[in-house]
Parts: structure tokens; sequence; C-alpha cells
């Protein structure tokens, strides 16, 4: 029987200190009821909760962990770095190696600046974006999410092509009106907004691959449009690869499909489980940032020497030959594992998959590209399964929304007996 004694005991101590006792929303596990766990300890795929109860994890941070927990090469850079010191906020030669091992692998960006988190990197990309276009409408898309940034958490208002409603108390409705929401996959809506601002839009944001909210696979032909669009109306384009960078491959989504965008953001691997994140570009279009340009951007803690240390650690483990090519193939077999039992056994569900990311939906669609496809009353499926899988060793993301990562942590042995354990789920479920 699952116990969580202990966390439900620090869960209560934590309501006193914290807004919903969390640091983050989705931790609070409001999606799925229950208590959320406290995680005292991180071995290769493994978690550990302060009640001694040890998952399969595939969480992994929410992604930042591609090697597993606590690596060795990564933990010793990081002992290292800080018997040395903390922070210094000067230069540092981690900063510079981080960033060679990154550009010089990297073809689709020239120039970086390190910041602290994803949501920095998308604020700082965006103030270039307009920057160096002089214009200041964004474009986004409904079901692409870019972190706690005011002018990108918003909605869709009603309408094809629509100006931002403010999803967040706080949001002032003047920043979401800067912030122009269009269907995902959608070429008309697309081709029909820079109709309407074709001299107004600095920027477009897109998640290359839409992994905050499902997963949600694109053409390859909408993306190449975007490309095609911005470039004839001169605005940038941005990919928000803090999820897909380093992730689907050590160049992300744009060497995944081939296209160059104007400016990356990226974050979580990066960091190699350290805060941080980071946007790149050409030189030309970094020659607008600060202290060169005239587009402000600062950090106390940018470029750390911790997570410098730990990031290039974890990047030169990714740079080994087959990295994620052996990663790849091993989600690709634990995924089949458990479609196989689902469509043998006839259940409305499957899980979608990309390089090592996986997605659980139930439904019987073969693709699901936007928002609007996810089926919310399916979610008491998703609670019932999280339930399970808890209860049998093995830890996925409070949210039926949010998607799976593998790490090169898991071996063979360790995904075949999460996938019998999601297999007996299923039946538990279905049944």
């Amino acid at each position: 029987m699952h116990k969580n004694i202990v966390s439900k005991q620090l869960y209560q101590e934590a309501l006193g200190y914290f807004p919903g006792g969390v640091n983050s929303p989705v931790r609070a596990f409001k999606s799925v009821n229950g208590t959320p766990l406290f995680i005292k300890k991180g071995t290769g795929c493994r978690i550990t909760d302060e009640d001694d109860q040890t998952y399969i994890d595939f969480c992994c941070s929410w992604g930042p962990l591609i090697l597993g927990h606590n690596h060795a090469n990564v933990r010793t850079e990081i002992i290292a770095a800080v018997e040395k010191g903390t922070s210094f906020g000067t230069p540092t030669a981690y900063g510079n190696k981080l960033a060679s091992l990154i550009l010089k692998n990297n073809r689709f960006i020239e120039k970086i600046r390190f910041v602290n988190s994803g949501t920095e990197a998308v604020m700082s990309a965006i103030r270039l974006a307009r920057g160096a276009t002089g214009k200041s409408k964004v474009v986004k898309f409904e079901g692409c999410y870019h972190g706690h940034v005011d002018h990108l958490l918003v909605k869709a208002g009603s309408g094809l092509v629509t100006f931002g409603v403010s999803s967040s108390a706080g949001v002032p409705e003047n920043f979401a009106k800067e912030t122009l929401v269009v269907p995902l996959n959608d070429a008309a809506a697309l081709k029909q907004v820079f109709e309407d601002y074709k001299d107004d839009i600095a920027a477009v944001i897109v998640e290359p691959i839409p992994a905050n909210n499902g997963l949600l696979l694109q053409d390859k032909t909408f993306l190449q449009l975007l490309r095609a669009k911005c470039t004839e109306f001169e605005s940038m384009l941005i990919f928000d690869e803090v999820i897909s960078g380093f992730r689907v491959g050590f160049e992300g989504a744009a060497g995944y499909y081939d296209i160059q965008p104007d400016i990356i953001t990226y974050g979580k691997i990066i960091g190699g489980g350290m805060p941080v994140g980071a946007y790149g570009a050409s030189k030309e279009i970094m020659g607008f940032v600060a202290p060169d340009g005239p587009v402000y951007q600062a950090g106390t803690l940018s470029a750390n020497p911790v997570a410098m240390a730990a990031g290039a650690a974890q990047l030169k483990e990714c740079l080994k030959p087959n990295f994620y090519e052996d990663l790849e193939q091993k989600t690709k077999d634990f995924v089949g594992i458990v479609n196989g039992h689902a469509e043998q056994k006839g259940y409305a569900f499957h899980l979608f998959s990309v390089a090592s990311i996986f997605w659980i939906a139930f439904t019987e669609a073969e693709h699901i590209r936007s928002a609007e496809q996810i089926e919310a009353g399916k979610m008491d499926y998703f609670k019932q399964l999280h339930q399970y899988l808890l209860e049998n060793g093995v830890y996925i993301g409070p949210s039926g929304y949010e998607v799976g990562f593998v790490s090169s942590a898991h071996s063979t042995a360790d995904l075949e007996e999460a996938a019998a354990v999601m297999c007996q789920g299923l039946d538990n479920i279905f049944g």
C-alpha cells in the first residue's frame, strides 16, 4: 500500500510557508488529487521520497536531467566549482567553456547570453526582437507556453486571430493586447495575422516541438511557413527550445527540422540540473544586446560558475557518439510496448513521442496537433493512471498535460519494468 506519511506532514508544514505549499503550481498535485511527494534523493533513473519509497522517474526535474539523477561527472564538476566559490558577479572560464561547447556544435546560433531561467530567456528574446526590429507586437500560438512572461501569459479571445486576453491576474490587458494569439498548425490563420498586422509584428514565438500542453507535434511545412512569413515581413522567428533544446538532438528542434530561426531560447538541459537559461542568435542580432547595443538585459547570477560547470559536464556527455540515437531507440522501445498493449486490448490510449519525450493521452486520435484536440473530459483517466503508477513505483509529472522524459540512466530493464506497470495500470482502468 502506497504510504506518504512524512510527505503529508511536510506538505502541511509547507502550506504555512508557501502559496499552496509549493514554489511552482503544478507540484501541488491539484490535477491528480492527493498529496505531493517530497523527494529527498535521486540516483540514476530513480528517486526516493521522504517515506523511503523509490520510483522510476520520468519527470527528470521536468526535463533537465537527460543523464538521470546525480550523474557522477556532473556531480564532480559541481563540487569542484563550489570549492572555489559559488558566485563572483564577474566573467569566469566556466562560462567560456559552456558557450564554446554549445556554439562549436550548433549551426544555428553564433553568440549566446546566459540567464537564470527559461522564462528569463524568453523575456529577453522578446525584448531583443522588439529592439532589433523597432516593432511592438508579438504573435504566439494557442497551446504553446513560454514561461510566466507578462506579454505571453495570455490565451486567445474569440475569433480566428485574436488579441491576447490575460490568463493570469496581475497581467494588464494593455500588455496582453500587444500579443496576437493564433491557433497552432493553422496556415490560413498565420497568413491572416501577417496580412492584418504586417507592419507591426516584431516576432513570432513558437515551441517548434510544443511540449507544455501535451505533445503537439507540428507538420514541418507549418514551421517552414513560419520561417517564410517572418522573412517576408521582416519579423523575427523565435524558437522557444527550453524543452526541445539539447533534448531531441544537440541542435534541438532547429536541427531536427533544419529550420533557421532568428533567435533561440534554451534552458533546462544546459544547466545540468542547476538553474539556467540562455538565448542566442547571429552575431548581428546579438549585437543589439547591451553592452554592445541598446537592448538592456542583465542578471546578478547569470552564468554563475556552478551552473556553467554542471552544464558543461552534461553537454560533454551528450556529445558522445550515438548518445541521442541510443536514447531515442530506448524511448521508441518503451513507447512501443505500451502502445502495442493498448492497441491489442482496444483501449482509447496512446503514448505520443519524439526523440526521448513522450506524452500520455487517452485518445483514439493518431495525431494531436492543437490544444483544442485534447479531450479534457479524459483527464479523470489520467488521475487514475497516475495514482496506480505511484502505488507501483513509477513517477510521472502530476498533470495529464505534461510530458515525460527518458534519460540515459534508464536501462532497458528499467523501461520494461515501467512499461509493464503502465500496461497493468491501463488494464486496471479499462478492465
